[in-house]
């Protein structure tokens, strides 16, 4: 798209309210997502709780296709369609509502640093491909898990992973969360009492490791020894998700966190 294609975009996003029957999209929940596209969809849904903007969940076995980038998350907006955590917030900045707009410029440059680090550790850690597919027939789902493994080894190589061990990786994720911890300290959110961009990424990729039971425990046991972390997600679950619409995918993330973080 172009500048002045954005341009116009931004500008007619702005003149229009946030309408009540907003949608976000996302693969098939129990069948087919992806544990790093699980985590991306659930920091958009913080994201928009945080923003007091209401979403919501719609679950389609081929949400990659509607996508106008092919990558899940993506909200539709009245007559918008946008992807993606960081297209997503600048869309919402437009319409009036940001969360970040109180830190100064030394605080929002050290906010996107953490969230590169956390989209470099995380999520590239979180990239599984055994359920990719599933809710297709044969061949049709041989041909599709084939293609998201080949798209995730690409990513790899080209981020300097391919060669790596699972102990590597464990390592890298340990190092990230240890990051997280510090910076977080004993406040309630990563820049004290109101939560930015980084809670809400932080937030998905954190509760989704927590929440998703794995072959192994050995990625969620690296969150689970920073325990400011856990109560966290904890926080976080019980302001923005618990109390909502029960018919709502909000609501079921937070029964899901209910049996994995609050018993």
């Amino acid at each position: 798209m172009s500048l002045v294609a954005e341009a116009f975009v931004t500008q007619l996003a702005a003149t229009e309210p946030w309408p009540e029957n907003a949608a976000l999209y996302q693969q098939l929940k129990e069948e087919q997502i992806l544990l790093s596209d699980n985590a991306s969809s659930l920091a958009v849904q913080a994201f928009l709780q945080m923003c007091n903007l209401p979403v919501r969940v719609v679950c389609r076995a081929n949400a990659e296709y509607m996508s106008p980038s092919g990558k899940v998350p993506f909200i539709h907006v009245g007559n918008q369609v946008v992807s993606e955590l960081g297209p997503i917030v600048q869309f919402v900045k437009a319409k009036g509502h940001s969360l970040s707009d109180g830190l100064d410029e030394v605080q929002k440059a050290e906010m996107k640093a953490y969230m590169e680090l956390v989209n470099n550790m995380l999520l590239t850690a979180e990239i599984t491909h055994p359920r990719y597919g599933s809710p297709y027939p044969w061949p049709l789902n041989r041909i599709l898990s084939y293609q998201k493994q080949w798209e995730v080894r690409r990513k790899m190589k080209a981020i300097g992973w391919a060669g790596k061990t699972l102990e590597q990786v464990l390592e890298d994720v340990d190092q990230c969360c240890q990051a997280l911890s510090q910076r977080l300290g004993t406040q309630p959110y990563f820049f004290n009492k109101q939560p930015t961009e980084l809670d809400a990424l932080v937030f998905g990729h954190l509760f989704t490791i927590l929440t998703t039971q794995l072959t192994t425990d050995e990625l969620s046991e690296k969150v689970k020894n920073y325990s400011n972390l856990t109560a966290f997600c904890r926080r976080i679950e019980q302001q923005y998700f618990e109390g909502h619409d029960k018919d709502s995918s909000t609501t079921v993330a937070a029964r899901s966190a209910k049996r994995s973080l609050l018993r």
